[in-house]
């Protein structure tokens, strides 16, 4: 295990140095051998873990990935909601302590802007998914979402998502059979 974060270690550096880094609303490194990202519902069980440098301090982790119910990267604002990207590392390597960034509009009462926890990134040949679930109602703030996964300066992938009003996409906010929860 410790010849293979050495490894990937070193092949990150050189990964970093050939591709740059880029200032858009999608990046997806070279270092990935499995990418896709979209909208999903929330899953019952997991479990949480601390994460303090989220607002509520905690994340929830499942065993199994839900599918995705779009690909788009517009999002519904509806309580039960989650979007996120599934990815894999090429060569049949993973990472642990890898820095998951979201930042997105301010929230209503905290002014957040930003959270970042940690997560692990698997192989390509069993991709995990991290994903952003609107669990309470302060999380629904409209705009532009990004998610950001990096390991010691170097980024695997930033995807943005823009979460928009449920009427702006109601087959989607209903996807999931919330919509009455935004009541």
């Amino acid at each position: 295990m410790m010849m293979r974060h050495i490894f990937l270690s070193s092949a990150l550096a050189i990964g970093w140095g050939v591709c740059g880094s880029a200032q858009t609303a999608e990046f997806q490194s070279p270092l990935l051998g499995f990418y896709e990202a979209g909208v999903l519902c929330a899953q019952e069980g997991g479990e949480e873990r601390t994460a303090p440098g989220t607002v509520a301090g905690t994340t929830h982790v499942i065993a199994d990935a839900p599918p995705f119910v779009s690909n788009g990267r517009m999002v519904p604002a509806v309580i039960g909601i989650g979007f996120g990207v599934r990815a894999g590392l090429a060569g049949g390597f993973d990472q642990d302590g890898v820095v998951m960034t979201v930042t997105h509009p301010p929230f209503e009462g905290s002014g957040a802007t930003t959270q970042s926890f940690t997560t692990h990134l698997r192989s390509d040949a069993a991709p995990g998914v991290t994903f952003y679930q609107f669990d309470y109602r302060y999380e629904l703030a409209l705009g532009d979402w990004t998610m950001k996964a990096s390991y010691g300066g170097v980024t695997f992938y930033e995807t943005t998502f823009t979460v928009v009003p449920p009427s702006a996409l109601p087959e989607l906010a209903d996807a999931c059979n919330y919509l009455d929860l935004i009541g």
